[in-house]
């Protein structure tokens, strides 16, 4: 594997937090200068692609991978789907993995799940159903999640508390944790 493909799926598996310059490097073995010099070669054949939805983007100091500028107005339109619409699967797992394990990573929820859950997160931030509530300290500072208090009027609940007893190995397989009932969904849908 070439080194641009190794800097994209860092990227990519790193979502929303980004990775800096200096992690970059280290985690790839190259100089700065080389990381920066893939960094412009992912970037402009991002660019040049225009069937690619994908850019490369600097903020505070880490480079992360996210959607063109032209894309914006579909992305909003998406950000403000109606709650009444039901969550997916994956959805209804990584909100039932942070109810129970919060605070959290992303990566953490991923290695959990076993797959990439930043946009299910997404959908979730947008739904106003987990939030960040600061950063690991660990290399690269990761974002916390944590579910708000509008999780708990979604579900029905005064506190996390409230929420069902299950045993530590059911979030490893989440298809035995069921924290929504039917009244429940059918209830804060309508």
């Amino acid at each position: 594997m070439n080194k641009t493909a190794e800097l994209e799926a860092l990227l990519f598996v790193t979502g929303e937090e980004g990775l800096s310059l200096r992690d970059l490097s280290s985690l790839l073995n190259i100089t700065p200068s080389a990381i920066t010099q893939q960094i412009e070669k992912l970037s402009q054949k991002y660019q040049s692609d225009s069937e690619s939805a994908l850019t490369i983007i600097e903020t505070a100091g880490k480079f992360r991978l996210a959607t063109k500028v032209e894309l914006n107005e579909l992305l909003q339109h998406y950000a403000k789907t109606p709650m009444n619409q039901s969550l997916s699967k994956a959805a209804l797992e990584v909100l039932a993995i942070i109810a129970y394990k919060q605070p959290l990573t992303r990566i953490e929820v991923d290695a959990i799940r076993g797959v990439n859950s930043s946009g299910t997160m997404a959908t979730l931030q947008a739904f106003d159903l987990i939030e960040v509530i600061g950063k690991k300290e660990v290399i690269g500072n990761p974002n916390l999640y944590a579910t708000t208090n509008h999780f708990l009027d979604y579900i029905g609940i005064n506190t996390l508390e409230e929420l069902p007893e299950i045993n530590e190995g059911s979030l490893m397989n989440i298809d035995d944790v069921d924290i929504f009932n039917e009244k429940e969904i059918t209830t804060n849908e309508n």
